[in-house]
């Protein structure tokens, strides 16, 4: 509704002053404007709002006219109408005021001025916006030689969930385990004994094997192996996607593993996370390919990625080749899982190229499928290692009762089936 005030215009055009609708009208056509790269008309009709009495469109006019301005090659004009947004009575925008004034100030050189502005920017942003500015303290205190403050803002920028606590989680539990089993007497092993994929007792029910063969090994240099691979890929998955829907991943990605060495070894008894680890490259693999997450140390990587995973299988078929013991189709069951994970959800952790480019105006988009559609993929997945699960059962029956658990011996492998 208009505001009623007498002498108040609603059109635009006039000059005088305009009402809240007016206002907000002129605004969203400057803005229009702008995006369409008008940056002279669009100043015009900035310059129209600066004044208005409602601090919110005052300062964004001020903003949109100090963004037009700049890129009309005026730094001076830009600057001058960002320090005016700044002195604006304080309202939700006041923060990117100082935050583009502090980014002027670096491009001019005085730093120190630039610091000044970017803490009143982070005094007043939203917490979503306050690790950015942040890591640019940081930065500009690192150049000024302050390097205790720079490691505080650092510390700052880094948000607690960047901190892989699953990946640490499964790291200790799993190296623990494995430490007791080098400890365990000779010829006893508990461990492997209660948690190894021996598939004559996941047949009488013991499925949790499926998920626990991923917390025993075949002597140091196994674990060494598996634990190191997972300290390079667990955090990078663990940051696209989150702490909990990276467990799930790695879950999956274990039960598939098992499933299908299940199905298609059923005589051989196993131990080892690498499946589960392979699930982890094949997620990085499809995700990366299919969403292009916008995080520098990841990009390019889907080559490195596809040629470490092809590498790695034919290494596991020269080895079997050769007499030593590698079961590849978890490795290939455990692959499959991920790359189909990653292909389905789209990181939530960082923004995609996918999902973050569009028109200035434009609702951010989900990059991935529908939401109903992505919770319908993660249980086919299950539905899958059910049936398999079944099959396997059928495989088992045809070996006859169970047999003594053989237990693994250490070797040179990713995946040690005993």
């Amino acid at each position: 509704m208009s505001d009623p005030t007498p002498g108040r215009s609603s059109d635009p055009s006039v000059a005088g002053p305009l009402d809240r609708d007016a206002a907000r009208s002129l605004l969203a056509q400057a803005e229009h404007l702008a995006a369409g790269g008008d940056y002279a008309l669009a100043a015009a009709a900035y310059g129209r709002l600066v004044g208005n009495p409602d601090p919110d469109i005052h300062t964004a006019a001020l903003l949109g006219l100090a963004d037009a301005r700049y890129r009309l090659d005026d730094e001076g004009g830009a600057v001058a109408a960002w320090q005016a947004a700044t002195q604006a009575p304080e309202n939700a925008l006041s923060w990117r005021a100082w935050k583009q004034l502090a980014a002027a100030r670096v491009r001019a050189g005085d730093l120190h001025g630039a610091i000044d502005s970017y803490r009143e920017a982070e005094r007043r942003a939203p917490p979503e916006e306050r690790a950015e500015i942040a890591s640019r303290l940081g930065w500009l205190y690192k150049e000024t030689g302050d390097t205790s403050r720079a490691r505080g803002y650092f510390n700052r920028a880094r948000p607690r969930s960047d901190v892989p606590y699953v990946t640490y989680a499964i790291l200790a539990i799993t190296i623990g385990i494995g430490l007791a089993q080098l400890a365990a007497p000779p010829g006893q092993d508990p461990w492997a004994d209660a948690l190894a994929l021996r598939k004559d007792l996941v047949a009488q029910g013991e499925l949790w094997r499926l998920l626990t063969v991923t917390l025993v090994h075949a002597g140091i240099v196994h674990l060494a192996l598996n634990m190191y691979a997972l300290w390079l890929v667990g955090p990078l998955v663990e940051r696209l996607y989150g702490h909990w829907i990276y467990l799930a991943m790695y879950l999956l990605a274990a039960a598939a593993a098992s499933t299908l060495s299940y199905v298609l070894l059923p005589g051989a008894d196993a131990v080892g996370a690498s499946g589960a680890i392979f699930g982890l490259f094949g997620v990085l693999l499809t995700s990366l390919w299919r969403y292009k997450p916008l995080v520098g140390n990841l990009r390019g990587m889907v080559g490195q990625i596809a040629f470490l995973i092809v590498a790695n299988l034919a290494i596991n078929v020269v080895a079997n080749a050769g007499g030593v013991n590698i079961d590849t189709f978890a490795h290939v069951g455990g692959l499959l899982a991920g790359m189909w994970l990653g292909f389905v959800l789209p990181p939530r952790g960082v923004q995609t190229m996918a999902g973050g480019f569009r028109r200035p105006g434009e609702p951010a988009r989900n990059p991935g499928p529908p939401a109903l559609l992505q919770a319908s993929a993660v249980i086919l997945l299950v539905a899958v290692i059910g049936v398999g699960v079944l099959v396997g059962n059928g495989e088992q029956a045809k070996l006859g009762p169970p047999a003594s658990l053989q237990r693994p011996t250490a070797a040179l492998s990713l995946e040690r089936p005993a």
